[in-house]
């Protein structure tokens, strides 16, 4: 069956569009829930079901191309152990490998350790009045316990911190750009892992140094030094950015629900849910994107095998076919699924670090300045369009 035409247009490089997708989400939503765009060459579902579908169907829809469109198109080689861009086996290979970062002891050991870190930012801006929310917490914030977790001393935290920016937040960019930069990036991390494995210590980096590793042969064997390597990038690069973008949008969204915002700091046991709310209207990754291995369809019309196709998750996630009153806030909403972090084999790892920051983060934050104002004039979007959220966003409190 033919596409249906559509006068809806989007399309994920255009800032513009970018500064205020919402209508366009609807529309997609309503008028051409399986889109296609002709400049870029690519499909795109946003209806919740259909994203659901998206992430769960791994035989029509493969990882092993890249999740963005110019990976796909680029046609780059992954190296090993960036498992996000993998596909079964490799990928369940991988991220078992890595997992032992993420049990739940591990993340909730780091509780006490977050909430003295929040408590000691706080502290130091009480009196300012006039604060950035992203260039003052949350850019410094995510690295720091990302530190924390793989044990990266804090004086090489903001050096490799601008790396991983630099990769996620520049603009539509060439393949040789983005190799240069990971390069730098391999660099940038080597040093540490050197280090670590001369200083071995009672860490989770010295664990996964160790860790025993079943390839794809079936020998059992460490981790190479760039499986390691590689494991670091992707952990504090997703871990990175999408928390920073997450602080901002907690901002934002409860300037503008000052209300909502007062019965969170009456009532801090709100707090999980709110975070859940706030990463359902503004999830921090833009979008999503597979290479289609195998004709697939939807809505009754063919996606041809061989073509790039988006799942645009903070669509899906307003989607009111699935949520009542579904751009609005609402802290006590009853969530039970959401596609901010995927779902399936490549539901995001760091999901229970990314809520245990967000909680931590807001109930200080409640704690220390219960009411705050965003200077919208002086506010500003990332310019990357692999994210969505703030470079920088002034607040009076």
């Amino acid at each position: 069956m033919t596409l249906t035409a559509s006068a809806v247009y989007f399309d994920p490089f255009d800032l513009d569009i970018k500064a205020n997708p919402y209508g366009i989400y609807r529309r997609l939503r309503d008028e051409a829930p399986l889109y296609y765009n002709e400049p870029h060459d690519f499909y795109l579902v946003s209806r919740f079901d259909d994203v659901l579908r998206f992430f769960n169907d791994r035989t029509s829809f493969i990882s092993s191309k890249g999740m963005t469109i110019d990976q796909i198109r680029a046609g780059a080689v992954s190296p090993p152990g960036l498992f996000v861009n993998e596909d079964a086996p490799q990928h369940t290979r991988h991220r078992a490998a890595v997992s032992i970062l993420f049990t739940p002891g591990n993340i909730s050991a780091l509780e006490n350790r977050v909430r003295d870190y929040c408590v000691s930012t706080f502290s130091a801006l009480v009196g300012a009045g006039r604060i950035d929310l992203v260039r003052d917490v949350a850019a410094v914030f995510p690295m720091h316990v990302i530190g924390m977790l793989i044990g990266i001393p804090e004086k090489d935290q903001e050096r490799l911190r601008d790396h991983i920016e630099a990769t996620l937040q520049g603009p539509y960019s060439s393949e040789s750009g983005n190799l240069a930069v990971m390069g730098a990036l391999y660099e940038a991390f080597g040093e540490y892992v050197d280090w670590r494995v001369k200083n071995p210590s009672d860490d989770l980096m010295t664990a996964l140094l160790n860790v025993d590793y079943e390839d794809e042969t079936g020998i059992i064997r460490k981790l190479t030094r760039d499986e390691v390597l590689t494991y670091l990038i992707l952990i504090a690069g997703a871990g990175n950015d999408t928390t920073t973008q997450l602080i901002g949008w907690m901002g934002k969204i409860l300037a503008d629900n000052p209300d909502q915002r007062a019965a969170l700091a009456h009532q801090p046991e709100l707090i999980p849910n709110a975070v859940e709310e706030i990463l359902r209207l503004e999830p921090p990754s833009y979008h999503v994107a597979r290479y289609v291995a195998q004709d697939a369809e939807y809505h009754g019309q063919r996606v041809p095998a061989g073509s790039v196709i988006l799942g645009l998750t903070a669509a899906a996630n307003r989607d009111d076919r699935k949520f009542e009153n579904s751009d609005a806030l609402d802290i006590r909403r009853g969530l039970r699924r959401t596609m901010t972090f995927g779902y399936g084999a490549h539901h995001c790892l760091g999901a229970a670090l990314a809520r245990l920051e967000g909680r931590i983060l807001l109930e200080e934050m409640l704690r220390f300045f219960p009411t705050w104002e965003v200077d919208e004039d002086n506010a500003r979007l990332t310019p990357g369009f692999i994210t969505r959220g703030f470079e920088t966003l002034p607040i009076i409190v």
